[in-house]
Formats: C-alpha cells, structure tokens, sequence
C-alpha cells in the first residue's frame, strides 16, 4: 500500500487503468507507473536485450493541493484497502 508522508501539502491521486487501484503519489504527472501492477524497467541492459517499454497506466485523476485534502484522502484510501476503523469520520 501507498502512502504519502506526513505534513504532505501537495500530491497527486491516481488510478490505474489497467488494474483500478487508487493511490496517492508525491509525483505529480499526467501518468505514472502503477505502484502495483506496474513494473520500472531496469535500463542496464546488454547489447543483446530489447530496450524496455515503460507503461504508465496510472493516470492522475485530481491534484490534491492542501494539508487536509490530503490527509482526508489518505485515510480514505486506507480505509477503503484495510476496512478498518471509521469511527474518525
């Protein structure tokens, strides 16, 4: 699971085209690789080997920009994974 610091003003949520997971990242891009069905290349690669394709099927869906914005969403995506306790809200 993806979480983003504490104190975070500003973050990127995301979902993953290809395997619906939401998440947090302190990247903020247009798309990134999916933390959990995604996999980073490795670019050392010998003569020999194909040059790796990057996927980013993560696409940002919202920029959070404010300490409780995030901090909301956070909690909510750890909810949502854990189905544990809400007695916060």
């Amino acid at each position: 699971m993806y979480y983003v610091p504490d104190d975070t003003e500003r973050c990127g949520y995301y979902e993953c085209k290809e395997c619906g997971s939401r998440f947090l990242d302190i990247k903020i891009a247009p798309s990134l690789v999916c933390p959990y069905c995604g996999e980073e290349p490795d670019m050392e690669i010998g003569p020999d080997d194909e040059m790796p394709v990057i996927k980013e099927d993560a696409k940002l869906i919202k920029m959070l920009s404010d300490k409780e914005e995030v901090e909301k969403y956070d909690k909510l995506l750890s909810l949502a994974v854990t189905g544990g306790d809400f007695d916060w809200i």
